[in-house]
């Protein structure tokens, strides 16, 4: 691994994105054109000590999950995302697959206009590729992926804690919903080793899931109202919208709330109150 030129090209892509452009303000008193290494830090999910350590060439080794945030954080294309992978001695990973996913620069660049309300992006199979602070505070930061536990549908059907982000009520109509989504996923990929891997796992592990699976209901989550439980705002009501890419790998998600309704006003308070009461490691990124 090539610490000095992995060191060179991460501060070279820093100084090439503007603040505006990952919806940081440009404030008065900045003296890079581009971003800081905390701000950078702050997008990938990383301390500003490892970036930092990073970017001095110090002999750290990012993971591929690191690497992968590193990209996203600092709007790298195709080429550019590669050839940090191997820069950090990392295999390139599929295009459009996992948890290491490059985002699709349509849905980053919308997801990076939407500053007034939580919104992230994520695969087909539910794995968290990018997250807005508000969606941060909402859901909590995206855990770090580790094979099928990346996804949330798994976590799901294996994790009882991470059921504690909806109401228990609310639990039947989630997992109903996530079923049927993965069979319309499943259908679409056709035969994907991914797909089949997952499914085979939780029909072994979750009787619920086995039973859900064998009704065939197959419906794309495109939309939905949600309960979502927050530790200091309580239960929140919204809306959860969704926009496919093209080739529908990726969703676009986003909440909203009707103006003059409760959720709308604790979206408002969601700002203020921001991730301080959320810690990385309680947060289940929601699908």
């Amino acid at each position: 691994m090539n610490h000095a030129a992995l060191a060179a090209f991460l501060k070279s892509r820093r100084d090439r994105v503007r603040p505006s452009e990952v919806g940081l303000p440009a404030g008065p008193r900045r003296r890079v054109p581009g971003l800081r290494r905390e701000e950078v830090a702050q997008l990938a999910g990383l301390s500003a000590d490892y970036y930092t350590e990073l970017e001095r060439g110090r002999g750290v080794q990012p993971s591929a999950q690191v690497v992968a945030a590193l990209a996203r954080a600092l709007r790298l294309n195709g080429d550019e995302r590669d050839h940090l992978f191997r820069l950090a001695d990392r295999p390139v990973p599929p295009a459009a697959h996992g948890p290491t996913a490059h985002v699709q620069p349509a849905l980053l660049g919308l997801l990076d206009q939407l500053t007034t309300t939580p919104a992230q992006i994520i695969t087909d199979l539910h794995e968290t590729l990018a997250q807005n602070s508000l969606a941060v505070a909402l859901v909590g930061r995206r855990p770090p992926p580790r094979g099928p536990e990346a996804s949330f549908v798994y976590r799901w059907f294996t994790d009882p804690g991470s059921r504690s982000l909806y109401p228990a009520e609310d639990h039947p109509h989630h997992s109903r919903v996530f079923v049927a989504d993965l069979q319309a996923v499943a259908a679409r990929r056709g035969s994907d080793a991914e797909v089949t891997r997952m499914v085979a796992a939780l029909r072994r592990r979750s009787e619920e899931f086995a039973e859900l699976w064998d009704t065939h209901d197959v419906a794309l989550r495109r939309s939905d109202h949600k309960r979502i439980v927050h530790p200091t705002l309580g239960v929140v009501e919204l809306d959860c919208h969704r926009l496919f890419s093209e080739d529908g790998r990726q969703r676009l998600m986003w909440f909203s709330a009707p103006p003059g309704t409760e959720g709308a006003a604790q979206l408002s308070l969601l700002s203020v109150i921001g991730t301080q009461d959320m810690t990385p490691s309680s947060g289940s990124p929601t699908s």
